[in-house]
């Protein structure tokens, strides 16, 4: 498979003499300067502040001070990462999250739970897919149309990730190349590749949509197809050693270069079943964060896109989503528009079988004996898997300097350690407890700034931590440090986006013993709109069930208690 037009998201090896450095130009589609390697230090011993015992920072504060002195190894790996030319928007322009080896469901993966939908029988499931095709492509055309266009559109539709041995790299459209006119549509594990765009890229309405979803649900009966999707949900390493095995085959390769290739994914579910939660909230959660299990709905997945809508036939719907290629603000926005196009008048969906169509395209693989027993591990493999103060993060979107790209956001450690010391103080005066939340509150602001400018610290620690091993240099022995290993190890991973339509934000943990949190804003309903849900906050935690050290039931539970604290602090002692 060619690589023309499509570009690759791993950045090329510098030549051996690199030139001299280009002057560093921040903006959009640029790339930002470099954050200051004091600065960056700096943060890391703060963060270490809160999370490792006085008498055990002697040690890292030596070996900071050693790689950060000048001859050290920071300045010479800094001058190193400042010396890459900057190039065209890539994924990820300094090495973060696709180096990952985990799998990507759960861990890397991000998911919206919409709204439960409500139809009589399949029929109201395709027209409401149909629809929501429509709305998600009405939204990428008017993103299309801005002038300069958004550069992360390119990205998103169309997206793939490709299992590397070392890394994943990311395949994408590049800017100005005509984006493709069709999405990969999965039911009964079995693929297909839907035309969605008229002449000239013009999205199809929902009718002639709906008649393909229909024909198509016609030529899927169930047992048709082993579960290859599952092999996209395993380790990155074992998923792209059986990636290599399949792209051998000519068939192969055109089936997946399509799937690849397509503007997005959309997955054309099964009832959730009972042993997954049933109908109930974390049946929905788990449907669209993983699929349910092998036996339910996972083997409808390609977990490698960046984009795939999931519409269940009992109602539960959702969006599963790399935040790595696009930020979850812009998703749920995306999600926004394309229910309030799913709520405008439409003609009646009851000739939809009957619109001319071209029928949708079957994509065939080729399978070899030695795929049927890495398909048993995937299945396995899912099906054990999902069933004090700590390092946290939050992912977040630099697409204003990096397209394409994120970064970490860490809470100030000392500001918040204080701050939750006092709330647990039942003795502590509210005026103490008032001015430590403040104080907290204008650090994280602080800090998101700087990390919304590209000047976080994560980024730039992993790019000096890549830029040795690209070397072939001795790891820095900050690196190697335990301290370091426990700042990184974040057992609390949260997400937030605002959304008008309530839905419920999922976030997988990143680390076997840790939590996900998923905060959803939503704003209060306006008395001249349409009904809509409540204002206020929704919060989904996620644990791993194999993991007997967290319960998230449990720290759902003291969420909702520190919310409650600190609501009636304010509303007795804060200001109007």
């Amino acid at each position: 498979m060619g690589r023309s037009p499509w570009v690759w998201g791993r950045r090329r090896a510098p030549p051996a003499h690199p030139p001299a450095a280009p002057p560093e130009m921040p903006g959009r589609g640029g790339r930002p300067p470099l954050p200051a390697l004091g600065a960056t230090l700096g943060r890391l011993l703060g963060a270490l502040e809160a999370l490792v015992a006085p008498g055990e920072r002697d040690r890292t504060r030596r070996l900071v001070r050693e790689f950060g002195a000048p001859g050290g190894a920071g300045p010479r790996l800094q001058e190193r990462l400042r010396r890459q030319p900057p190039v065209p928007p890539r994924l990820p322009e300094w090495p973060w999250g696709s180096s990952e080896r985990l799998p990507l469901p759960v861990h890397t993966s991000a998911g919206l739970v919409l709204p439960r939908q409500d139809w009589e029988d399949w029929r109201g499931q395709l027209w409401f897919a149909a629809r929501l095709i429509a709305g998600i492509l009405d939204y990428r055309a008017q993103l299309e149309r801005c002038d300069p266009p958004e550069p992360w559109v390119q990205a998103a539709f169309g997206g793939c990730r490709v299992p590397g041995p070392q890394r994943d790299e990311v395949l994408r459209l590049p800017p100005g190349a005509q984006p493709p006119p069709f999405i990969t549509v999965i039911r009964n594990c079995q693929f297909f590749q839907v035309e969605a765009c008229g002449e000239a890229g013009t999205p199809l309405p929902p009718a002639p949509l709906a008649a393909a979803l229909g024909g198509l649900r016609a030529r899927t009966g169930r047992g048709g197809a082993p579960p290859l999707g599952l092999l996209t949900g395993q380790h990155r390493h074992a998923w792209g050693r059986v990636y290599r095995l399949l792209m051998r085959d000519r068939l192969n390769r055109a089936s997946i270069g399509r799937i690849q290739r397509s503007l997005f994914a959309l997955s054309l579910d099964a009832p959730v079943l009972a042993a997954v939660g049933g109908r109930g909230p974390g049946g929905g959660a788990a449907q669209v964060l993983h699929g349910g299990g092998a036996c339910a709905n996972s083997g409808n997945r390609w977990f490698d896109k960046t984009l795939q809508f999931i519409v269940g036939e009992d109602g539960t719907c959702g969006v599963v989503y790399d935040p790595a290629v696009i930020d979850g603000a812009v998703v749920a926005e995306m999600v926004d528009h394309a229910l309030d196009c799913c709520r405008r008048p439409e003609p009646s969906p009851t000739s939809m079988t009957s619109l001319p169509l071209p029928p949708p395209q079957r994509l065939r693989f080729s399978l070899g004996p030695e795929t049927a027993p890495e398909v048993e591990r995937a299945k396995r493999h899912l099906d054990r898997a999902h069933g004090s103060l700590c390092a946290s993060c939050e992912p977040t979107s630099l697409r204003h300097v990096l397209p394409g790209c994120t970064d970490l956001l860490r809470p100030p450690g000392p500001p918040c350690l204080a701050l939750a010391r006092a709330l647990d103080d039942p003795h502590a005066e509210p005026e103490l407890q008032l001015a430590l939340l403040r104080e907290a509150v204008e650090a994280q602001s602080r800090r998101t700034q700087e990390v919304l400018a590209g000047q976080g610290a994560e980024r730039h620690l992993q790019g000096l931590r890549q830029a040795a091993i690209a070397a072939g240099e001795p790891l820095p022995e900050i690196f190697m440090d335990p301290a370091y290993a426990l700042a990184t190890h974040f057992r609390l991973c949260t997400v937030q986006v605002r959304s008008r339509e309530g839905c419920w934000l999922l976030r997988g943990p990143l680390v076997p013993d840790g939590y996900g949190v998923g905060v959803g804003h939503v704003a209060p309903p306006d008395p001249h709109d349409p009904p809509a849900p409540p204002g206020g906050l929704r919060v989904a935690v996620t644990a791993f069930a194999c993991c007997h050290q967290t319960e998230a039931a449990r720290l759902g539970a003291a969420l909702q208690g520190a919310l409650d604290s600190l609501g009636r602090l304010l509303r007795r002692h804060g200001p109007p």
